[in-house]
């Protein structure tokens, strides 16, 4: 079973920055694509940013682009999420996962990390 293990997250005021981190218990961690999602309250979870195994192409939502930048450390089993110039409706709990087309590879979700951003 694959662990999935989120930190980093906080609360910051508008404008300010956080950097998430996201470790999985797999093998051949870089084998998989990896993204992150969120889930704010009383919405579905949405997909934020993406990298890939090989190569490490990335892709954001357009409500993120230009101010997260998404990497991945491929010797730590670890891919990070550094957002900045936060906004309130940033606030979700973030969760990481390998998104595989119209579904996830990884069948448990791991506990996510709350990023909280204040006017």
């Amino acid at each position: 079973e694959v662990q999935l293990v989120e930190s980093g997250g906080g609360l910051v005021q508008a404008g300010g920055s956080l950097r998430l981190s996201c470790t999985a218990s797999v093998f051949s961690f870089d084998d998989y694509a990896i993204g992150w999602f969120r889930q704010a309250p009383g919405k579905e979870r949405e997909g934020v940013s993406a990298i890939t195994s090989v190569g490490g192409s990335t892709n954001y939502a357009d409500s993120v682009k230009g101010r997260f930048t998404i990497s991945r450390d491929d010797a730590k089993n670890t891919v990070y999420l550094q957002m900045n110039s936060l906004k309130p409706e940033d606030t979700a709990v973030y969760y990481c996962n390998a998104p595989l087309g119209v579904t996830v590879a990884f069948q448990y979700w791991g506990q996510g990390t709350q990023v909280t951003v204040s006017s």
